[in-house]
């Protein structure tokens, strides 16, 4: 009789849906953390692999974004110095890490269209292939040079005149450095007409 009983009892707990409704919950709760567990391991081992990956992916872009930014200032200039009729300088100061672009200030001596930019953080600008005509920190300037007096006035400068070519005294490329050793040049084109944007492979 009381093994009777028992065997009732049990079927009673097999067939009682709160209990098994319950334990589903447990193991589903169970499997749930577990999985949880095993998504924030991957996903840790998936940053820790792709985070240099990804620094060295927006470095990059930080430094063709810069590197555009300064190809587009020389091609406003070229225009300015066209619908103005007046030479344009666009001036590069390598020291506070700073550009920008007003009018040859013996023609204007205040430029209400001036502009000037700063370099992104770890972004560095240096000239390279410049006459010696050219004007560079610490050096004493040219007598082609003097016609042109102002702020600006001893810092290499690209120079566009009133018909749109490239004065001779411009500097032939300009170096954009980036400080994990990436680099572009916005340098002359082949034509001398305008810059262009030069890697490792032109």
């Amino acid at each position: 009789m009381q093994l009777r009983d028992e065997i009732q009892d049990a079927k009673n707990v097999m067939h009682n849906p709160f209990v098994i409704r319950h334990s589903s919950f447990a193991i589903c709760s169970a499997f749930t953390l577990i999985e949880l567990i095993l998504v924030m391991a991957v996903l840790t081992i998936a940053i820790s692999l792709t985070a240099p990956a990804l620094a060295n992916f927006f470095r990059g872009r930080s430094l063709d974004s810069e590197a555009r930014r300064l190809l587009s200032l020389t091609r406003q200039a070229q225009s300015r110095a066209v619908s103005d009729g007046m030479p344009m300088d666009l001036w590069l100061d390598a020291v506070t890490g700073s550009y920008g672009l007003e009018a040859d200030t013996s023609y204007e001596p205040t430029d209400a269209k001036a502009v000037e930019f700063t370099l992104e953080k770890d972004i560095q600008i240096q000239v390279e292939n410049t006459l010696s005509n050219v004007n560079t920190p610490g050096s004493m300037p040219s007598a082609r040079a003097t016609a042109s007096v102002g702020i600006h006035s001893n810092l290499p400068k690209i120079r566009f005149l009133p018909d749109g070519s490239i004065s001779e005294t411009s500097p032939q490329k300009l170096r954009v450095n980036a400080l994990d050793g990436t680099w572009l040049y916005v340098a002359q084109s082949r034509s001398r007409l305008n810059y262009e944007i030069q890697t490792r492979n032109n």
